[in-house]
């Protein structure tokens, strides 16, 4: 019985602290050329460094070593086609969702997020 109180008391407890969210880098790419897309939009012409961008995932836009955005990839191409990854080495293009302050020089990381429940 006692026991089974305590276990009651340390899942409420670590219930409290919420979640923990962990990173892990699985791409990162350099920009090389804007380009205009739509009306008020911009394209970001990457050079893949390592691993993959894949579009599903999230991504963190830095300039000079700061945070410029962080969000989702909007599309990304391959030549004129849809794609949903592009490996190292290869070229391509993306538009942000809700950003249009891109640079050449800027670098891009996409990462997974993985939520793990807390322990006691």
């Amino acid at each position: 019985m006692i026991y089974d109180l305590l276990d009651e008391i340390r899942a409420a407890m670590a219930g409290q602290l919420g979640p923990e969210y962990f990173e892990t880098v699985v791409g990162r790419a350099e920009v090389r050329e804007v380009f205009s897309a739509g009306k008020h939009g911009k394209a970001a012409g990457l050079l893949v460094t390592e691993g993959y961008i894949k579009k599903d995932l999230r991504a963190r836009l830095t300039r000079d070593d700061v945070i410029i955005y962080n969000g989702k990839i909007a599309s990304l191409r391959r030549f004129k086609d849809d794609v949903a990854e592009v490996r190292a080495g290869l070229e391509c293009g993306v538009t942000f969702e809700g950003s249009t302050d891109i640079k050449a020089g800027d670098f891009l990381e996409t990462f997974e997020v993985e939520e793990r429940a807390r322990t006691l």
